[in-house]
């Protein structure tokens, strides 16, 4: 959606134009389930009755709707705002909540109870909202975008947030098997977070932990060459894969968390553990892979 700072207060955009570009739109069921299991395990998700906003969801109801099923298990008071900046979407969006809540589950995705607290609204990078949000998600949203676009939208997002709010962004495939997002609170960008299907590694369709390369958040894509920390991370993220390949006939689960064990391991500030590695993450300090600073002049 632009350097880390404060944006404005409650309410749309100065000229009430939302802020930002339509993006393609695709989305589809399940996309977005790794993202949505770290968000549900973060403090900021549990707050009682937080809202949080699902910014620029796409062509369907779907994933807001995904979103708010799978927050609700462990915060059931919890309030979903899908905003677009297409009024087309925001239409058809309230419609399939509106079949959603009557028919049960349909082709949009799960059926959702009928006092369930999800909406949908026009709005863009200045979160217009009836309060401030504990979460912002914005996934696949900024990869439109020119990298030197991203740290003011940033801003403009976290200028929104509530106290101790969290803004989520990042990209994934199409079917959801290779992701990464941001993880950025009021001082701005604190980790990065790979997440793939473990089980698929070594195929055709994702060769080594370097495949999320194609899906790094906007701030890290073009900075994947030698000189900068991100491609010195996935370089070592691949041979520490190779390196625990003995431990395939275990399963690649088990052999990821081996991968995420090496890792830290060898320096790298690697967060969590177990139960999130198995869970096909690994999640680093943004120090580690902060984008190299431009050359003077």
């Amino acid at each position: 959606m632009d350097a880390v700072g404060r944006a404005g207060s409650a309410g749309a955009s100065v000229a009430g134009t939302p802020q930002g570009r339509i993006t393609r739109g695709t989305t589809g069921v399940n996309r977005l389930r790794r993202v949505d299991r770290w968000i549900a395990a973060h403090a900021a998700a549990r707050v009682p009755g937080c809202l949080v906003v699902d910014l620029g969801y796409g062509a369907s109801a779907t994933t807001s709707l995904e979103l708010h099923e799978r927050l609700s298990r462990a915060n059931p008071a919890v309030e979903v705002l899908g905003l677009e900046i297409d009024p087309a979407r925001v239409a058809l969006a309230t419609a399939q909540l509106a079949e959603a809540r009557l028919a049960g589950p349909t082709r949009y995705g799960r059926a959702i109870a009928s006092d369930a607290r999800v909406s949908f609204a026009l709005g863009g990078f200045e979160v217009p909202a009836p309060r401030r949000p504990q979460v912002i998600r914005a996934m696949n949203v900024l990869r439109q975008y020119d990298e030197h676009e991203v740290a003011g939208h940033w801003a403009t997002m976290l200028g929104r947030l509530g106290p101790g709010g969290l803004l989520v962004e990042g990209t994934s495939n199409e079917v959801g098997r290779v992701c990464s997002w941001v993880a950025l609170d009021a001082e701005g960008p604190r980790s990065l977070t790979i997440a793939l299907k473990v089980d698929e590694l070594g195929s055709d369709a994702m060769e080594a932990p370097s495949v999320v390369r194609e899906r790094l958040p906007k701030a890290l894509i073009h900075r994947n060459v030698p000189g900068e920390r991100i491609h010195e991370l996935l370089a070592e993220l691949d041979r520490a894969w190779a390196i625990e390949a003995p431990l395939a006939d275990f399963g690649a689960v088990q052999r990821w968390v081996a991968t995420a064990g090496r890792m830290r391991a060898a320096g790298w500030p690697v967060t969590g553990g177990p139960a999130r590695w198995r869970l096909g993450e690994l999640t680093v300090a943004w120090s580690a892979v902060a984008p190299a600073p431009s050359p003077a002049g």
